[in-house]
């Protein structure tokens, strides 16, 4: 429990994940009957990022860039080259390049296929985040 209810930054991280989780899931079920994929991208999008700010503070991921540069400080919980964040970049490229595409692109049956491709992107960083954190526990 320490691992998600510690603080309020993990409390809100955790908050937000499951809510992320939620949203995609639920875009999922009710696929058929969406009309505005553009508009789901977008909230992704901007949620997506906010998620990523408070899961990078959560995680002390300034910490350890500062440590790789100076070593003035404590590193965060993950090593500057790890994998969680090697795949949290390879995620990020993914949604990066699926909401480009998505920009340019003005067919919703397309939107949708981005749509589920940067959410296939978001949570294979939550995934491989969350699983890291809680390998550390043991």
């Amino acid at each position: 429990m320490k691992l998600y209810f510690e603080n309020w930054v993990q409390v809100a991280t955790t908050a937000m994940l499951i809510g992320f989780v939620g949203f995609t899931l639920y875009s999922f079920m009710h696929r058929d009957s969406i009309e505005l994929w553009g508009r789901r991208t977008l909230f992704l999008s901007v949620y997506g990022l906010l998620i990523c700010c408070f899961a990078a503070a959560r995680d002390g991921l300034d910490r350890t860039i500062q440590y790789s540069i100076d070593k003035s400080c404590e590193p965060g919980i993950f090593e500057l080259i790890s994998v969680p964040n090697m795949v949290g970049c390879v995620g990020a490229a993914i949604i990066i390049i699926a909401g480009l595409a998505s920009v340019f692109c003005h067919k919703q049956s397309a939107r949708e296929v981005l749509f589920f491709v940067m959410s296939g992107g978001a949570l294979l960083k939550i995934a491989a985040v969350e699983i890291a954190r809680i390998l550390l526990l043991f």
